[in-house]
């Protein structure tokens, strides 16, 4: 074999030891730290929508979301990975789905607004996530 031959051959095996490295990483959907940060975040959403004695703390919900774009960063996904999860609204729905099931597994009733006051005070003095973006 010539040199030629021989570089293009490691070059060859360099790019597809690359490749299935690349598509070796979960998806951004399957990483906790992000995926249930976000869920949190709905929770908190919810019950503050719901409940008039309850806010949010919006700064600190902002800030928490931009920290998991940084964790996100910090796992290895590109800013377009990134980016592509945070536009899909199928995905959206979904943690929208979760995030509901978590209340309603906690025992807020969507017909019963004071049930999720109920839920968000727990959270709240519980110090749990979803409390410390509430007050």
């Amino acid at each position: 074999m010539t040199r030629t031959t021989i570089a293009i051959m490691v070059i060859l095996l360099a790019m597809v030891s690359l490749a299935g490295t690349l598509s070796a990483q979960s998806q951004l959907r399957d990483e906790p730290a992000v995926r249930d940060g976000i869920i949190y975040v709905g929770m908190a959403y919810e019950i503050a929508k719901k409940c008039d004695s309850i806010r949010a703390r919006t700064f600190r919900g902002l800030t928490y979301l931009q920290s998991l774009r940084a964790t996100a960063r910090d796992l290895g996904y590109s800013q377009a990975a990134i980016d592509a999860y945070i536009d899909d609204s199928a995905e959206k729905r979904r943690l929208e789905d979760i995030a509901r099931a978590q209340l309603a597994a906690l025992g807020a009733a969507t017909d019963d607004p004071a049930s999720y006051c109920t839920v968000g005070q727990a959270q709240i003095a519980a110090n749990t996530r979803v409390g410390w973006l509430l007050r």
